[in-house]
């Protein structure tokens, strides 16, 4: 999609991308190791609802992601159907303590002749954002995308440069769930040059608006660990 504020001011797009593990099927939520806490997994939310503790950028957004239940295990699904709004979770942690963001993903729908790198094409079948506030109400965000065919380890700027991208996955996979850590400290400062404050907030956003198509995934089991 083209550059925008990300969610009701807390994030602005900007797209990272990060090395992920091996595809593993999820079959039920995974046990918060000793080092992680959990951020949002669905479990409490109710099948077909709009997640509780997030907000929607807009109401369309409310259209787009809704809970899923699927062998006993409940997570996020986003279907895009020629439009783009966000979803995020405000929470503030220190990096410190909890320098890793964690989150399993998988895509459904990769949005027609779409990519990243051309503001006419900007559309993502999963994006997964951190936010940081800035001074005079300004946010740098990071983005971590997994793209229909953009190269792994591809970095954009759009937003005036206050989002930056990082294709983490490119085109599909085996069928199954694939988890990811990144490491929130390291990524920022390839990306922006500089060390970052404490996060505000993680977003979401599978979007068409662009390519004016379909794009459908999931996530499931976001968590903030130590290593």
């Amino acid at each position: 999609m083209s550059a925008r504020g990300l969610v009701l001011g807390l994030l602005v797009p900007a797209a990272l991308v990060a090395a992920g593990l091996a595809a593993t099927p999820l079959l039920a939520p995974p046990a918060l190791a000793a080092d992680c806490m959990a951020l949002s997994d669905f479990s409490k939310d109710t099948p077909g609802s709009f997640p509780s503790g997030w907000r929607a950028q807009k109401d369309e957004a409310k259209t787009v992601y809704r809970v899923v239940e699927e062998d006993g295990t409940r997570f996020l699904r986003a279907t895009a159907r020629g439009i783009a709004a966000h979803a995020a979770i405000e929470r503030e942690w220190d990096l410190k303590e909890y320098p890793v963001l964690a989150w399993r993903w998988r895509p459904r729908t990769f949005p027609e002749g779409s990519d990243e790198r051309n503001g006419r094409s900007n559309d993502s079948a999963l994006g997964v954002y951190v936010g940081f506030p800035r001074a005079a109400m300004a946010v740098r965000s990071l983005k971590y995308v997994w793209s229909r065919a953009v190269p792994v380890g591809t970095r954009a700027s759009a937003s005036a440069g206050y989002t930056r991208m990082l294709v983490l996955r490119s085109g599909a996979t085996p069928k199954g769930w694939v988890e990811e850590r990144v490491r929130i400290p390291e990524d920022y400062g390839k990306l922006f040059d500089a060390e970052p404050g404490k996060p505000r907030g993680i977003g979401i956003l599978t979007d068409a608006d662009d390519t004016k198509s379909t794009a459908e995934g999931d996530y499931a089991d976001f968590r903030l660990c130590r290593s």
